[in-house]
């Protein structure tokens, strides 16, 4: 890896000069301070990296620069489901991809011959040639699985999850509310959203149901272990 990172300050030096781009000095001290970390950085996390060095830098000329090294390929960005612009490394020849946890917003890259290839056939199948793509996996980290409790209220579920209703608190009314829309104890039901504000909504057995917060609070569910 630290060879490739000369290679990559050197092709930074050659391109950056051929197309004369003002201040190259700063520039080039956002790339070494870039390619220090391995993982993906927000601007303010790197203007914050850079104060660490000792450079002071305004947040709109680091995202100019990051802003340049994506259009000449030194790096990439993304834009995950919770909207923050992320950028990381881009070396030529080499592609992964991501693991997001919808917990604690860890990212892990990973590569997989077997899904490289598998995306070209698909794409051949369909007479369609591709260039380039993403993907995209949303779950919950090892980390964040052994700190969940087993069982707990819906309202902390994450979208896509997969889960059995255990218990209804709340007496009577909330199980009578809920049997009346359809939904009993040891139902398996999928989370479709939930915003950790306002209502939910939630599919079981093919149907659609969209709960307030305090009732969707008395709902208990655990892990569907079938899935």
């Amino acid at each position: 890896m630290k060879q490739i990172h000369v290679q990559e300050k050197q092709q930074f030096k050659k391109l950056f000069r051929q197309e004369q781009i003002d201040n190259f000095e700063n520039r080039f001290k956002v790339l070494e301070v870039f390619l220090q970390t391995e993982k993906h950085v927000s601007v303010p996390e790197l203007v914050e990296r850079l104060e660490k060095t000792g450079w002071q830098m305004d947040a709109e000329f680091v995202q100019d620069t990051l802003k340049l090294m994506c259009r000449f390929g030194f790096a990439h960005k993304s834009r995950f489901d919770n909207g923050i612009v992320l950028y990381e490394h881009r070396h030529l020849g080499q592609h992964h991809d991501h693991m997001i946890c919808t917990k604690c917003r860890k990212i892990l890259e990973f590569e997989e011959d077997q899904i490289e290839q598998l995306q070209i056939k698909i794409a051949a199948s369909h007479g369609f040639h591709m260039l380039q793509h993403k993907l995209e996996i949303y779950g919950i980290c090892d980390d964040c699985l052994k700190e969940r409790i087993q069982l707990m209220p819906l309202t902390l579920a994450k979208p896509g999850e997969r889960l059995v209703i255990r218990e209804i608190t709340g007496g009577a009314t909330a199980t009578m509310r809920l049997l009346t829309m359809g939904l009993r104890k040891d139902d398996r039901i999928e989370v479709i959203t939930n915003h950790n504000q306002g209502q939910l909504a939630i599919a079981a057995d093919l149907k659609r149901y969209v709960l307030g917060r305090g009732l969707a609070e008395k709902i208990m569910v655990e892990q569907d272990a079938g899935n």
